[in-house]
């Protein structure tokens, strides 16, 4: 009997657990999808899977595709996406294109309307009329910038003093020769006369100019209009050398380039040039080249044509020569163009409507900015030309 009620005491207790699983599973269940809509799950043909199972948030259904790297090295990019990063396409045209020369140069000032400040001798540096000139300042050709003060030693200064008072001897002298020939007029012939006073004159203006070298100071004049792009860090009362540069001016409107070409032929095969300067296009007008050997170069030289507020004097370009020879090539803008794996370039190809392929390529430059690329690309292949540099941060 305590035997049989004991079997019977396990069944119930057994019927108890199981009934309990059941509930708590059934409680889990109505947790985990009491906020969601299945009302429209009936209408969903049987198979239909997501646009791309690849894009799709692991464990989270019905979540957009989103921009990924695919296994293939390409890029998944959804329409959405690609209308945010701004991406513009254009079809590849092969063809002949005019083959271009690059040369390193740097901008230089124009000759004709820049201009240097130098002084002419050793002396002090004084303000000006309207103080030290300073960098950016406007000018004016003729304008006084600053002064001048010579100076010298005790024993040349000495010197120049003696010469002063010898010849203020000398005019006084003159002075009063000349007063005794005037009384004397008509007994003294009239040529004596004269030559006394030419004599007095000629003392006078030496006695000036002994003067002047003593203590005036030499105006210190800019040598063209435009702004002081250089004063040296000059400061009132400072002592300078001889031919010692002062201030350097240039008009920011008037710039060129001096490029180097290592074969003498291209100012004969030149048809057009530009440079770029960073990010800026420079469009430039050939002037001329030189026929003398520099750095075993022919220097050329250009001017650029319209405002050049983004360059400076000194800075570096690249100048790209137009000449007269051939390539075939698919031109594209120079945006275009982006570093792949191991910094080599290539350029994205839309391949079909939500993927993207990076193509290696072989590219010349064509003008500041447009390439054309030479190997690479097909016949119609749409190539990015805006928005290439986002997709090649897409890890």
């Amino acid at each position: 009997m305590e035997r049989s009620g004991i079997s019977v005491m396990y069944a119930i207790n057994l019927r108890l657990l199981v009934a309990s699983t059941a509930l708590a599973f059934v409680a889990n269940s109505a947790l985990a999808h009491g906020d969601e809509d299945h009302s429209k799950d009936a209408k969903k043909p049987a198979g239909t899977a997501p646009t791309s199972a690849a894009s799709s948030t692991p464990g989270a259904p019905g979540t957009p595709a989103a921009l990924q790297r695919l296994a293939d090295g390409s890029l998944f990019v959804p329409k959405s996406v690609q209308r945010q990063l701004g991406l513009r396409t254009q079809p590849a045209r092969l063809g002949d294109l005019a083959a271009t020369v690059e040369l390193n140069g740097k901008v230089i000032p124009d000759p004709n309307t820049s201009g240097r400040v130098q002084a002419a001798f050793s002396g002090t540096v004084m303000p000006g009329p309207k103080g030290m000139p300073v960098t950016g300042r406007k000018v004016v050709k003729g304008e006084v910038l600053a002064w001048l003060r010579p100076v010298s030693g005790a024993i040349e200064r000495g010197n120049q003093k003696s010469q002063l008072a010898e010849l203020e001897a000398q005019q006084a002298i003159a002075d009063g020769r000349v007063k005794r020939f005037e009384q004397l007029e008509g007994a003294v012939p009239q040529k004596e006369i004269e030559a006394a006073r030419i004599e007095r004159d000629a003392l006078q203006k030496r006695r000036a100019f002994v003067g002047a070298s003593i203590n005036a100071a030499e105006p210190l004049l800019a040598t063209a209009t435009g702004v002081i792009s250089a004063s040296h860090h000059l400061v009132a009362g400072q002592i300078v050398d001889a031919r010692e540069v002062l201030f350097e001016i240039v008009d920011p409107d008037r710039l060129a380039v001096e490029a180097l070409a290592y074969d003498a032929g291209i100012a004969a095969a030149l048809i057009s040039a530009t440079a770029l300067a960073e990010q800026t296009a420079l469009e430039l007008k050939f002037v001329g080249g030189g026929r003398q050997l520099r750095e075993q170069a022919l220097p050329l030289l250009f001017r650029i044509v319209g405002a050049n507020s983004m360059v400076a004097v000194g800075q570096p370009v690249k100048v790209i020569v137009r000449t007269a020879h051939e390539l075939k090539g698919a031109p594209v803008p120079r945006a275009a163009l982006t570093k792949v794996g191991a910094g080599e370039t290539a350029v994205w190809v839309h391949a079909e409507a939500e993927r993207f392929v990076a193509r290696k390529v072989r590219h010349q430059s064509l003008d500041a900015g447009n390439v054309a690329i030479a190997d690479g690309l097909h016949e119609g292949d749409r190539v990015v030309i805006e928005g290439a540099g986002l997709l090649s941060q897409v890890r």
